[in-house]
């Protein structure tokens, strides 16, 4: 599994974790590269967290630029759990409210009926993009500040744009677990991606996510060094 790391030393292979560098940058070619290459990342160097109490090992500031983002990934299909990408893909697609999130707005709410006004936020986009090919701020939100008191999301920030004829999109994210599902996140944006590119008619280009805490829980370690070692 190749991996460009930029703004730091490549993972240490030792069983003593180093802390990684505030601002890593994961260059990967599929989605699948960069879910495995941040968990290895977040395994050998992540710092002991929590998170409402539950214990974790965390990175802080990590990018994923990914060259091919794909939603079909062959690599996520073959190692990644079925029920939580059907989970993550009902809440970008399914209306109703998610009850494992406290009753919380889905996404596919928040991005096709922003704030149950009606406003379609893809919409706006394709037809931004459509206007004015070169716009750089086709940017839209999940954040709901007059009523997310209690959950907030953790992706947050959407920006599409087209570059050298292809559709680029750089996702802002204050939390992804990539022990347990971090890996339908990005299966999910990349659909989202190709969706909005189809109705451009363009070709898709890469997938940025910025990532502020990039976590995988304790109870998950072993999950995710089983995952590992079964993707070499």
């Amino acid at each position: 599994m190749s991996v460009d790391v930029l703004q730091t030393t490549k993972p240490e292979t030792s069983k003593t974790a180093v802390p990684a560098a505030r601002g890593t940058t994961l260059a990967a070619p599929t989605l699948g590269d960069a879910w495995l290459d941040v968990a290895r990342l977040i395994l050998t160097q992540g710092a002991d967290s929590s998170f409402d109490g539950l214990p974790l090992l965390e990175v802080e500031l990590i990018t994923l630029d990914i060259a091919r983002p794909d939603p079909d990934d062959a690599l996520i299909a073959a190692h990644a759990s079925p029920d939580w990408l059907a989970w993550m893909r009902a809440n970008f697609t399914d209306h109703s409210r998610v009850a494992e999130l406290g009753d919380a707005r889905s996404y596919a709410s928040r991005l096709f009926d922003y704030a149950g006004s009606g406003r379609d936020q893809i919409a706006w986009v394709v037809d931004k993009l459509t206007r004015d090919p070169v716009a750089t701020y086709a940017a839209i939100t999940t954040f709901e500040p007059l009523t997310d008191t209690s959950y907030i999301p953790c992706v947050s920030l959407l920006d599409f744009w087209l570059r050298s004829g292809r559709l680029e999109l750089v996702v802002y994210a204050h939390s992804i677990d990539f022990g347990k599902k971090g890996f339908a996140n990005l299966v999910q944006l990349a659909e989202l991606q190709r969706h909005v590119a189809e109705r451009l008619s363009a070709p898709v280009g890469s997938l940025v996510m910025i990532i502020k805490s990039a976590t995988i829980y304790k109870s998950e370690i072993t999950l995710m060094t089983d995952t590992l070692a079964a993707a070499r």
